[in-house]
């Protein structure tokens, strides 16, 4: 066998697993959100940046306000699961990084002084951070339902900053009846893979 990871945790985390559609009304724990993060922290980034930002939206009336900003066919499903979480890319990640990159502090400002930089580099290592975090809720035994059918603007303005980009919006929660479209095809590795 290539794989190190035992198959059963393999097909949990990605060969049985998909994007939920419904989900049963069994709460989304802070503990367990708590032990997503503090799993999927450590996944690799560029100089260590983290610039993963995680809205969790409770209230009844920040659930209603993010509803009227999702596309027609997320609604109903962003309304009715158990949690949902903004993610977005901190623009403004290259502060905390003489914490985070303690052998080079100095990265703060030789490659990140510029927004013009910042911004693609948040982008990019904040959509691999919210990745590891849909891995990371799978691990939790619980499913993932990934959008980014919604009003990015809108989202920004009522939930965030200019200096935090939406990245997607994410349900969470145990997995309802016909939660699950069939699988779709992939790519075969011979069509993906090459060697110069």
């Amino acid at each position: 066998m290539s794989l190190a990871l035992d198959p059963a945790a393999q097909d949990l985390l990605f060969r049985e697993a998909r994007t939920a559609n419904t989900f049963t009304d069994e709460p989304v724990t802070d503990e367990q959100v708590q032990a997503i993060y503090d799993l999927v922290k450590y996944g690799p980034t560029a100089f260590n940046q983290s610039p993963l930002r995680i809205v969790l939206v409770r209230s009844p009336e920040a659930r209603e306000r993010l509803v009227g900003h999702m596309a027609e066919g997320n609604r109903a499903k962003t309304a009715a699961a158990p949690l949902v979480a903004i993610l977005a890319a901190d623009n403004e990640f290259h502060e905390e990084l003489p914490r985070l990159l303690p052998h080079f502090p100095q990265a703060k400002d030789v490659f990140f002084a510029s927004r013009e930089v910042r911004e693609p580099s948040a982008r990019l290592n904040g959509a691999m951070q919210a990745a590891y975090f849909i891995i990371g809720v799978r691990a939790a035994g619980l499913a993932a339902g990934p959008m980014n059918g919604f009003d990015h603007a809108a989202v920004q303005k009522d939930f965030l900053d200019e200096d935090h980009t939406p990245l997607m919006v994410v349900n969470i929660g145990r997995p309802g009846p016909d939660a699950w479209l069939g699988r779709s095809p992939r790519l075969d590795a011979g069509e993906v893979v090459t060697t110069v």
